[in-house]
């Protein structure tokens, strides 16, 4: 059957757009490389072959050769090329070190990871610190730069990046160009209404720091959270 014969949803390319490529069995994931079929067969019934002629199944790819496969009727140089640099990928991403992430357990970790950058800014800057489960910076995402006095936040911004990586909570930073880091009304307002937004979506408000003129202040320490 040709992969065009099949319903929209469940192509293979289409299928890992819409669900993931995780969905896809080991035969799609191979189709989807392999990137078209022959005058014969479809991707998928090539790549079926491909997992059926190795030793292993699937696992036997990676010690296959690219002259191994195109001795497979619909297997030529530039499919096996694809095939080999998959595998070599992700052998290399296997081995490769991880990034390590910085674990924070303190508003004060936070602060002297900011301070110094922040502490000379001239307008405000509202930053999103997007954590894993164990606590780890995943990221640094900037929400908002503002004006002299003041910045508007929005939830839809502030959670955007949050959503996409799956964070399971956020700390909020953002500097007060006067120098003095003690939170002002709004500032407090906007933590609570980012708390709030933050339970709807699952994500867990951890903090807010406030970056002075070498002075910080934690919402949280100071029992506004």
């Amino acid at each position: 059957m040709k992969i065009k014969s099949l319903p929209q949803d469940e192509r293979p390319v289409e299928k890992s757009i819409s669900r993931g490529a995780a969905s896809l069995s080991s035969s799609e994931l191979l189709a989807v490389i392999i990137g078209s079929g022959s005058p014969a067969k479809s991707a998928i019934g090539l790549a079926e072959d491909i997992i059926a002629s190795v030793d292993g199944g699937i696992a036997g790819l990676a010690t296959s050769s690219a002259e191994e496969l195109m001795k497979l009727k619909g297997i030529g140089s530039f499919k096996a090329a694809r095939i080999m640099a998959a595998v070599e990928l992700g052998k290399r991403i296997s081995t490769a070190p991880r990034e390590k992430r910085i674990q924070v357990t303190s508003s004060e970790e936070i602060a002297r990871l900011f301070i110094e950058d922040m502490r000379y800014e001239k307008r405000e800057i509202f930053k999103a610190l997007l954590l894993n489960p164990r606590g780890e910076i995943m990221s640094s995402e900037t929400v908002s730069v503002g004006e002299l006095t003041s910045t508007l936040i929005h939830p839809r911004e502030v959670f955007s990046a949050a959503v996409k990586r799956s964070a399971a909570g956020v700390v909020f930073v953002h500097n007060h160009p006067s120098g003095d880091p003690s939170p002002s009304e709004a500032d407090v307002d906007t933590t609570l209404r980012l708390q709030a937004c933050g339970k709807i979506l699952g994500i867990n408000v951890i903090d807010h720091i406030i970056i002075g003129d070498g002075q910080y202040s934690s919402l949280k320490s100071l029992g506004y959270m």
